[in-house]
């Protein structure tokens, strides 16, 4: 479309350092840098702050999110929350409605945590100001492409706020250094916070609102989560590897609909995964790597329960302190492994007995 702008901004999460940015689709025609310069809602680009605030409070991924079908905000009765899917379970788990991107979970994970640490995370990772407003989950406030993608950058490196380093060191004519800017990191969220925030934004790719990732060419470990604002005005997708973040925005200078279907996942998404995929080959991306601080459980994906023989299972992490389920999975009725191999040995057991017992 003719005036439609794009912006990408790409760091490295352990330094801060600055690997790539474009400010515009043609700088010939306009000097304006969007990357640092276009302040614009995040919309649900926002919400993974929202979630580790919650997770910072001693909730874990499987903790639920209920009575969703029944959401009322206190105070603004008339807000009606919708979704892009009319399709609405009354109760999501927090990996759930992350990866559903669902607006209602959101808001009623809002009030649960209340606004005042999801504002304090925010401002800690670089997005100040944030409006304390019940759509503060939904990512009313503004932030440039510059400020959301450092902020992002909490999650892959084991939860410090970095300082983005357009220039690390200048010299004279003669070699030496005139400026040498250190890395600014400073711990913002625990360690398995942040892990548990990856491995969450990881299923966003893998198998919901960014999954369209794997078919526009990323074949390794990756997560990031998308953004779409009122009326379809701006379009994100910000993600990461274990080596690099990037942040796309998509939208007009002057706010407007970018088009009927003005998803972070139809406009933005394509571009960061195109170039992600090809800065891949200079930065390799690794397995994300789960610290000490959190236990892997294998579960069931539909109950998130100890799975039984007949479970789809994923792996869940838990920090310290987390609720962990004990009981088995009730919708997948049949039995475990462990409890197939109890019942064989049990009767190799009677079988032995009776020999000798005769």
């Amino acid at each position: 479309q003719d005036g439609l702008q794009a912006a990408l901004v790409a760091i490295d999460p352990h330094t801060g350092d600055v690997l790539a940015m474009v400010g515009g689709r043609d700088f010939r025609r306009t000097r304006f840098n969007r990357a640092i310069g276009a302040k614009r809602q995040p919309g649900s680009a926002f919400k993974p702050f929202l979630y580790a605030a919650a997770l910072e409070s001693g909730m874990s991924p499987i903790s639920p999110i209920s009575n969703l079908n029944d959401l009322r905000v206190p105070g603004y009765d008339e807000w009606e929350v919708r979704n892009a899917s009319t399709e609405t379970r009354d109760t999501l788990t927090l990996r759930e409605a992350l990866y559903e991107s669902n607006n209602q979970a959101a808001v009623k994970l809002q009030t649960q945590v209340g606004s005042r640490p999801v504002l304090q995370i925010a401002d800690d990772v670089g997005l100040p100001r944030m409006p304390d407003v019940p759509s503060l989950a939904l990512g009313v406030g503004e932030a440039t492409p510059l400020q959301l993608t450092a902020a992002y950058a909490v999650f892959p490196n084991g939860g410090f706020r970095v300082t983005p380093r357009p220039i690390i060191q200048v010299l004279d004519d003669d070699g030496y250094a005139v400026l040498n800017r250190e890395v600014d990191r400073k711990p913002v969220i625990s360690e398995a916070v942040a892990y548990q925030m990856v491995s969450m934004l990881a299923d966003v790719v893998d198998v919901g609102t960014g999954a369209a990732a794997r078919s526009f060419g990323v074949r390794f470990p990756a997560a990031g989560k998308t953004g779409t604002t009122d009326d379809f005005k701006d379009a994100w997708f910000v993600g990461f590897s274990s080596s690099m973040v990037t942040g796309v925005w998509v939208g007009f200078d002057k706010p407007a609909t970018i088009g009927p279907d003005g998803y972070g996942a139809t406009y933005a998404l394509p571009i960061w995964a195109d170039f992600m995929s090809k800065a891949a080959r200079l930065r390799k991306p690794e397995a994300f790597r789960a610290p000490t601080t959190v236990d892997a459980m294998p579960l069931c994906r539909v109950s998130h329960m100890v799975p039984r023989e007949s479970c789809p299972t994923y792996t869940e992490y838990f920090k310290y302190a987390d609720l962990v389920p004990d009981d088995k999975c009730n919708v997948h009725r049949g039995p475990s492994a462990a409890e197939v191999i109890g019942g064989i040995f049990s009767q190799i057991g009677k079988g032995i007995g009776k020999i000798f017992g005769r």
